[in-house]
């Protein structure tokens, strides 16, 4: 099976869904990165942290052992300034290179702007008619971002599907202890300890010892 999992900003990707990522390259699937935005001096990044996040993201890329990395290189933090045709022509022209069955994407409705051009510029071009090769289209959630969004209930994250990741789980700690800048202490939200909680608080609901819970957006079987 070949999987893109899309991430806004890097470390998306490891919150929302790196267990399940390490699940399917076990599993032998080829999986692909697809990071939406890129830290620029336009944006007010300094050189070192952008030297610093490149470093980052090649240590992840390694650590998970993905397929292909794909940059599409949007200003990070100021996406919504982007005209969304802009971000769903790179995103349909990445998909249709790589034909993927499974579409891990961020939520629609999380708290970062970036996140929310994501998810819309993903749902737009993973239609059939467009890539037909995509089977199914999973949101995850993104602890600081998806709990932070004040939405109503209707539209708030409320997962319908669970993946067992507790063979996993502290692997994927592991890895985003890579990115080093966006962890602390517990209780802030990026912590080895609420990293834990909420995969095991999923697990829960499901009957694993940990999990990882994702909306489905779309599916064709």
């Amino acid at each position: 099976m070949k999987v893109a999992v899309v991430a806004a900003h890097p470390d998306d990707e490891t919150l929302g869904c790196g267990g399940s990522i390490l699940k399917h390259i076990d599993n032998g699937d080829e999986v692909h990165w697809i990071i939406a935005t890129s830290m620029t001096p336009e944006t007010g990044y300094t050189t070192g942290q952008i030297d610093e996040r490149d470093k980052e993201i090649t240590a992840v890329e390694e650590a998970f052992g993905f397929s292909g990395t794909h940059r599409l290189a949007f200003p990070a933090s100021a996406l919504d300034v982007v005209p969304l045709a802009n971000v769903v022509a790179k995103m349909k022209s990445v998909f249709q290179h790589l034909e993927p069955e499974l579409v891990f994407t961020v939520f629609g409705n999380d708290s970062h702007s970036d996140h929310r051009v994501v998810f819309n510029a993903v749902c737009a071009a993973s239609k059939w008619f467009r890539i037909a090769s995509i089977k199914s289209l999973l949101a995850y959630e993104t602890i600081s971002e998806t709990e932070m969004a004040f939405t109503p209930a209707a539209t708030s994250f409320t997962p319908n599907v669970f993946i067992d990741i507790g063979k996993y789980l502290d692997r994927k700690l592991e890895i985003f202890s890579i990115y080093r800048s966006e962890t602390g202490e517990f209780p802030f939200p990026r912590s080895d300890k609420a990293i834990r909680s909420l995969n095991e608080f999923r697990g829960s609901t499901a009957g694993y010892k940990a999990a990882e819970a994702f909306m489905l957006i779309r599916e064709r079987r």
